[in-house]
């Protein structure tokens, strides 16, 4: 059921995206087959909506919980089979990301934890990727993403009665470079282990978030050249 509310919905956000957002996709190599997951920075509320362009499966996104208590849009996060991940407790989030791994089905997720810092750069990483990857022994794919930020719009509004600060991006250019898998063996009760690794996936998120900027920069000194560009919609290229 959740896979029939998942594909019901991404017209209407294929649509939005075609309208609103000059996304461009690079990718180092075709994403593997089979049960992946794929993790980001994450520099707006937006983002897990963008980052279904990545995948051509179902992907279910551990999203922070209260974004499932906004009218209309919670209920099509609910139906749609992505998972809440509460605020006081993740173990509930990473047993269900860690069961829909075990069922062949990809998992999204942000290791930050929290969105990207406003003025660039990324949060130090939490462990739940790490951990994912070595429980399952699915590939992490690592994505970095880049926008225009002077377009960020930070909105309050309330949830349950209580004041939520979003930060949005509505439109504009959107760069995302997908990394190589990268796969991980080890002893998920190794806490030096999964902090390392737990680094290095945010390294390599990072220096792909790099790609990005450099990417959605040039085109913007293409644009101010008055120069030619032609823009296409979801462009993939492999490196």
């Amino acid at each position: 059921m959740h896979s029939m509310f998942f594909r019901l919905g991404l017209p209407v956000i294929d649509l939005y995206e075609n309208l609103m957002f000059d996304i461009d996709i690079r990718r180092q190599k075709p994403l593997p087959a089979g049960p992946k997951i794929l993790v980001s920075n994450h520099p707006t509320t937006t983002d897990p909506f963008l980052i279904l362009e990545i995948a051509p499966e179902p992907v279910r996104i551990l999203i922070e919980e209260r974004l499932f208590q906004v009218p209309l849009f919670g209920t099509y996060l609910r139906l749609a089979g992505h998972i809440p991940v509460l605020q006081s407790s993740g173990r509930s989030a990473y047993d269900t990301a860690l069961q829909t791994l075990r069922e062949r089905k990809s998992v999204a997720l942000y290791p930050e934890g929290a969105i990207s810092p406003t003025e660039g750069g990324i949060h130090r990483p939490r462990t739940g990727a790490a951990r994912l990857a070595l429980e399952s022994g699915a590939p992490i794919v690592p994505i970095g993403v880049a926008l225009d930020r002077a377009r960020i719009r930070r909105i309050e509004t309330k949830v349950r009665n209580e004041p939520a600060l979003g930060t949005w991006y509505f439109h504009g250019p959107y760069a995302i470079s997908v990394g190589s898998p990268m796969i991980f063996r080890g002893n998920v009760e190794d806490r030096e282990l999964v902090e390392s690794i737990s680094q290095e996936i945010m390294e390599r998120i990072a220096s792909l978030e790099h790609e990005s900027r450099l990417r959605l920069d040039a085109r913007k000194s293409v644009k101010r050249s008055g120069a030619g560009l032609r823009t296409v919609i979801g462009e993939v290229i492999y490196e």
